[in-house]
């Protein structure tokens, strides 16, 4: 089975429409300052933190094609009724192939940030610690969705993210927070879980996309508020500027 285009929502649009409504939210407290200060704790400048999340936002609707796994046989339990009795056999039966494919505003934006955050920062190790905790949270609480693919509870990665990076260093606390949630979550919940996918008859597995885009979104705005508000400023005055 083959899809006319790769690109849909992650989510049903009322709650893709959700997700939309806290961004606008997000805007308005930025707008008036009220979490500016958390937004460049992270290392982009407040109007640039919400052009990521902007884009992430509008990205989630795009996926690029990477692999499309091949159609294949699989058996199943079926049942021959002989005499009044059901004795169960195996019945092979064809399994439709799963195109593989990478979200941009779920995963490619997300690495891209990372990416800069871990070059500009020079958190390496750092941050392959707060990945690796992630991932491990995320691939524990993942679970396969047959006809979707890999789904999670939304607040696990922006809610472990900011534990996890808190304790690692309350300075670099919100860019932490976003690497580790966001890399973390896509490594852990859909990586390492792509040898599944195949079986649960998905017609496109996405990675970044649904069933863990919504988590990595909120990486975006929860961990980093949450790490951010409780991290002391580089520069005491930069709360302070307009």
């Amino acid at each position: 089975m083959r899809l006319s285009s790769p690109e849909y929502l992650p989510l049903a649009l009322p709650y893709f429409g959700l997700l939309a409504g806290v961004l606008f939210v997000l805007v308005l407290f930025i707008e008036l300052r009220a979490f500016r200060y958390a937004y460049e704790r992270i290392g982009l400048g407040h109007r640039a933190s919400f052009l990521v999340l902007l884009a992430s936002l509008i990205g989630s609707y795009f996926n690029i094609p990477i692999v499309e796994l091949p159609a294949r046989q699989v058996l199943v339990r079926g049942g021959v009724q002989l005499f009044g009795v059901i004795y169960p056999v195996p019945v092979a039966v064809e399994w439709p192939g799963t195109m593989i494919a990478i979200n941009v505003g779920g995963a490619v934006v997300p690495i891209l940030v990372s990416g800069y955050l871990l070059v500009t920062r020079d958190l390496w190790l750092k941050g392959v610690i707060a990945i690796v905790c992630i991932a491990a949270v995320c691939h524990m609480l993942a679970y396969p969705v047959r006809g979707l693919g890999i789904a999670m509870p939304i607040f696990v990665p922006p809610i472990t993210a900011a534990v996890v990076a808190l304790l690692l260093s309350r300075p670099e606390a919100a860019r932490l927070a976003y690497i580790g949630g966001s890399l973390g979550a896509l490594i852990g919940a859909d990586l390492l879980n792509l040898g599944k996918v195949q079986s649960l008859g998905a017609p496109i597995a996405s990675i970044g996309g649904a069933g863990t885009f919504d988590g990595v979104f909120l990486t975006g705005i929860v961990a980093v508020l949450l790490a951010g508000l409780v991290t002391p400023s580089d520069n005491p005055e930069s709360s302070q500027r307009c």
